[in-house]
């Protein structure tokens, strides 16, 4: 009698054809994906671990029953210590917390400016931005790991005239791209037939052979976190392709053509300026608490401000103010105030954007997860510890199936 086989029906064709692009694009950037979401994991608390291994550069004693001197007036002092123009102070809402004072020095290449970190209470100046750890050290091995894939660290370009850093980008760009292909196909392959069996792809069945909780890892695990690593994974080609960059902005709607430089740009115009004997007024500011009051009058809650101090009188000062807590949006507002009266000239609130700009505005947030503070922080920790695992656990269930496929038999009719 000889041997039938059943035809496929359409959706196992349509499941095969997805499976082999999830399966492909898995192996192809598996290696590389463990080492940018693994390096992803860890940079995820960076902040935190910097914090950690740095305290006296953040965190100060409370003297009790005293007030945070005015940061206006610690202005003289850092100028005086630094050389420089202070540009911006941050004042934070935890009265535990230190004042920090960026600093424009010249000939300093810091992309910005030099951070001095202040006591409020005793003026001291507790260290700066160029102090390094042990800690920053490794963030920074783990940053260049991850968007660079190290190669950073190599002088010598290994193709080409190609910067190696460069090279990494579109390495880790291009992995970044079929891992997102690999999300959604694994979404697709992850319905089952019977829609009534959706239920066990949700399980995880600890009592069964290791196989079959390896592949329960992968499917169930990838589920629960799939909006996030949906998330990470079509936000970070933009840093790594600008044609990409290009495109996630003109689908956002919120693309703007870059205006072609001209001869004698500002810094020329500035020097010509100059040379006609035309000067700057001269800055002259009110008390920090008045222009704070004004913000407080526009944004009345609790939050961390960051001053933005103005090149001369004719510009206004902006405040921007972030919420406080554990689900704090990362966003915040801000208002822009007149330097000589301290009226409020604008208000921008970020809640009041159109969603699109507030999509396009939340770019980084969106792939680092700190959206809405430590809340987020926490999920995308674990989602990227699940993307850690899913280039492994899928290598084992590929392997597990090609160990069970027949081999090639001649079958005869008996």
């Amino acid at each position: 009698m000889a041997k039938t086989t059943r035809r496929k029906t359409t959706w196992q064709k349509t499941r095969k054809f997805f499976n082999d692009i999830h399966l492909w694009s898995g192996l192809i950037s598996g290696i590389i994906v463990i080492l940018i979401c693994f390096s992803g994991t860890i940079y995820t608390y960076n902040t935190e671990l910097r914090e950690w291994a740095s305290p006296h550069l953040h965190k100060v004693k409370v003297p009790a029953n005293e007030n945070r001197i005015p940061a206006d007036s610690l202005i003289p002092k850092i100028v005086s210590e630094s050389g420089g123009t202070i540009t911006a102070v941050s004042i934070p809402a935890d009265r535990s917390r230190t004042y920090q004072f960026t600093a424009r020095i010249d000939g300093d290449n810091s992309r910005f400016g030099t951070t001095y970190y202040v006591n409020p209470y005793s003026g001291e100046i507790t260290g700066t931005s160029k102090e390094t750890t042990k800690t920053d050290e490794f963030m920074q091995t783990m940053f260049s790991l991850h968007r660079w894939l190290l190669l950073d660290k190599i002088e010598e370009p290994l193709i080409g005239e190609l910067p190696n850093r460069q090279l990494g980008s579109y390495i880790s760009g291009t992995a970044t791209i079929l891992f997102t292909l690999g999300v959604l196909t694994g979404l697709i392959i992850w319905f089952p037939q019977k829609l009534r069996n959706w239920r066990q792809g949700l399980k995880i069945k600890w009592s069964a052979s290791w196989k079959r909780i390896n592949h329960d890892l992968h499917n169930s695990l990838a589920f629960y976190s799939l909006i996030f690593l949906f998330l990470m994974g079509i936000t970070g080609p933009q840093w790594s392709f600008p044609w990409y960059r290009t495109g996630l902005q003109k689908t956002l709607g919120t693309y703007k053509e870059q205006p072609a430089e001209r001869g004698g740009g500002s810094r020329d115009s500035g020097r010509a300026g100059a040379e006609r004997g035309e000067r700057k007024r001269p800055l002259q500011l009110l008390p920090f608490s008045t222009y704070l009051a004004a913000a407080d009058q526009a944004l009345p809650y609790k939050g961390d401000y960051r001053i933005s101090l103005p090149q001369d009188a004719k510009a206004p000062l902006s405040i921007s103010k972030n919420r406080i807590g554990f689900f704090a949006p990362a966003a915040g507002d801000q208002v822009h105030i007149d330097v000589a009266t301290a009226v409020v000239k604008e208000v921008g609130i970020f809640g009041d954007k159109p969603f699109n700009e507030r999509v396009a505005g939340s770019i980084k947030a969106l792939h680092v997860g700190n959206i809405y503070g430590q809340f987020t922080k926490l999920i995308y920790f674990l989602a990227c510890l699940i993307a850690t695992s899913l280039p492994i656990t899928g290598t084992f269930i590929w392997l597990n199936k090609m160990k069970k496929k027949p081999r090639n038999r001649n079958v005869s009719d008996k």
